[in-house]
């Protein structure tokens, strides 16, 4: 994970926001084509880090991971149709809705498998291999024993948030009250630097809104 991470890294980054759909929202009897063309204005996973979602198309570098999912041959009705793999499909989706960001993509045949004990949380909707069903089922759902997911790691705005919020309120701190802290070793002078690292950090993860912000609140400081 620290080796991937660093790889999506670059310009002084180095974190990445982890996000995941599990279920992958695949539509039982559709292909991934027509599952994502869907999601041409949003993305059909969730932010997992403790990060504010911003809209889609803003992102730096990232790596996802589709299993459980394979590509099913239909008349071609769109450019992601057309595509001869499920590689190239997701690679093609990831360059649309993120132009002009590193994206690198892996697709495994072998969906996760959710048998005890596995917690069955899932929706009435999923079938057994964990594929969304129009309407639910006349008779009662059997227990889900796969499911499609989607996993992603990205290099992103969102994380300018995160790491300026951390930042804001390790400032607020009175280190005079942490006397046991800096006894353990820790000096003044290192925790200012950190503190100041982590601020450059943030920065590094700026777009030009969000830096036209933050050079106000540092006027405001």
């Amino acid at each position: 994970m620290m080796h991937l991470a660093e790889t999506l890294n670059f310009s002084g980054r180095k974190v990445v926001a982890a996000w995941a759909s599990v279920p992958f929202p695949a539509v039982h009897g559709y292909s991934l084509p027509d599952t994502l063309c869907a999601y041409q204005q949003d993305v059909p996973w969730k932010l997992l880090s403790s990060c504010r979602e911003q809209k889609v198309g803003c992102c730096f570098a990232q790596s996802v991971v589709l299993r459980g999912i394979c590509k099913e041959r239909k008349q071609p009705t769109s450019p992601l149709h057309a595509c001869e793999s499920t590689e190239q499909i997701l690679q093609r989706y990831l360059h649309t809705v993120f132009p002009g960001a590193f994206s690198t993509s892996h697709v495994l045949e072998q969906p996760c498998n959710t048998l005890p004990p596995y917690p069955q949380f899932f929706s009435p909707l999923l079938t057994r291999q964990g594929f969304v069903l129009d309407k639910p089922p006349t008779s009662s759902s059997a227990a889900v024993e796969s499911i499609p997911v989607l996993a992603a790691l990205q290099s992103s705005p969102v994380l300018h948030t995160l790491l300026y919020s951390l930042y804001k309120d390790l400032q607020k701190l009175n280190t005079q009250r942490l006397a046991s802290f800096f006894s353990a070793g820790v000096e003044q002078d290192d925790f200012q630097e950190a503190l100041q690292q982590l601020r450059t950090l943030s920065q590094c993860y700026e777009t030009g809104a969000e830096a036209d912000e933050s050079e106000d609140e540092a006027d405001s400081d």
